[in-house]
């Protein structure tokens, strides 16, 4: 080779080799600055397994997403939802929360709706160190047994929700009490909250029969025979989605609610009261979401907005999901970072308008004051609604701090 020819190729090779680092850097600087662009935002639900609430759920946070990201962002930056479905399986819940934090580089999570999937979310933000604000999952090991810094709650838990039922399940003065519910943790939850709560307010109280069904595969003609054979006065009613239609229709078909006082969580909510129709059950005693009624110009504008979005009308899990990326869009803003510890930090005490309350994330155990309306069933036009409902402000229905000091170990 002259002197000339290596020369040129050596030059060659140089320049080669030049243009790949500047291309190399020149690709890593657009990616930073698109990944810069935006905060990732990981979403983890079970809308295969549970359609009815979820949908609504994720119309509401894209509602949500929409009106954040047309006003600016927040903190100068645009926000990315990245949504992933967990069957209804915790197992699955971690494995896309990983790939979540690994490969899209989320910094934050939120989501959940089952207690079984939200009580892995929880312990999986614990042990990753990364936010997670559980939207839906009611069970109350959420806020205290298994409560941790990473972890914050924004509806109601299963003890805040009983709370708003027994009151008025008092003073029905029904001695014997039949239940039934869904055979894994929220059920579970619930009904030992029930138990404690009712033996406070009327210590005469007995439980007469209990049903534990399987989640989403009630047998409802032998559920419906059991309580009908204990003879109770009052029925407690934990089930919900497919279980709670089948519960009720088959009850309906053998008289089981006739002269029987029954008081349900959710059965008020039109995710599960809509399919019902004229079938739906008269005068129980319930938690829901009487959207066609609460008059107020904050939720009119949500319902209104909602309406011109989707050209349908809002259920609860809209309402949950809207709600809960306005807290993340408010907690973003007040820690001034995505950065988990300082969000963790911004949540403790965080005010957020939703369009149904001000709610704020309590200090002591990081659960919201969201609260619960709570009223009676009826038909009307052939269709499912509450009446006579009043919203109960959650921060009503909390235990004492003392009592949350015993139930939630220090972060």
């Amino acid at each position: 080779m002259t002197s000339r020819n290596r020369f040129n190729f050596t030059y060659s090779l140089q320049f080669s080799i030049a243009a790949s680092a500047l291309a190399f850097a020149a690709g890593s600087f657009s990616t930073g600055a698109s990944a810069q662009a935006t905060i990732k935002i990981g979403e983890i639900n079970s809308y295969k397994a549970q359609p009815a609430f979820l949908e609504p759920y994720r119309q509401g946070w894209e509602m949500a997403l929409e009106e954040i990201n047309g006003s600016g962002g927040v903190l100068g930056k645009k926000l990315e939802v990245i949504s992933r479905d967990d069957n209804g399986n915790p197992g699955d819940s971690v494995r896309v929360a990983e790939e979540l934090v690994k490969r899209e580089q989320v910094s934050l999570l939120f989501g959940g709706f089952l207690s079984n999937t939200g009580l892995a979310l929880t312990d999986y933000a614990k042990q990753r160190k990364i936010f997670f604000l559980a939207a839906e999952p009611l069970t109350d090991k959420i806020v205290w047994h298994n409560g941790n810094k990473y972890t914050y709650r924004l509806r109601p838990s299963t003890y805040m929700l009983v709370a708003s039922l027994v009151k008025d399940a008092a003073k029905l003065k029904k001695k014997r009490w039949a239940i039934v519910y869904p055979n894994y943790e929220y059920g579970q939850s619930a009904v030992a909250s029930f138990k404690t709560l009712m033996k406070a307010a009327q210590p005469d109280v007995e439980f007469v029969a209990e049903q534990a069904t399987p989640l989403g595969k009630i047998d409802a003609g032998a559920v419906t025979q059991a309580l009908a054979d204990a003879k109770p006065d009052a029925i407690f009613n934990v089930l919900f989605a497919t279980d709670l239609g089948k519960f009720v229709r088959d009850g309906n078909t053998r008289g089981l609610f006739e002269g029987r006082e029954v008081v349900s969580m959710l059965s008020g909510e039109p995710e599960y009261l809509d399919p019902l129709r004229a079938e739906a059950p008269s005068n129980w005693l319930v938690t829901g979401y009487p959207w066609y009624a609460i008059n107020t110009p904050e939720h009119k504008k949500f319902v209104d907005a909602y309406r011109k979005k989707y050209n349908d009308y809002p259920r609860n899990g809209s309402l949950v999901g809207y709600s809960a990326l306005m807290s993340i869009a408010a907690g973003l803003k007040k820690a001034g970072s995505a950065d988990s510890d300082k969000l963790a930090a911004a949540f403790s005490g965080l005010k957020v308008e939703t369009p149904v309350a001000t709610i704020t994330y309590r200090a002591q155990d990081h659960q919201s004051t969201l609260g619960a309306f709570v009223g009676r069933t009826g038909v009307k036009d052939g269709k499912g609604i509450m009446s006579s409902f009043v919203y109960v402000d959650g921060a009503s229905l909390q235990p004492s701090d003392a009592e949350v000091k015993k139930l939630r170990a220090a972060d």
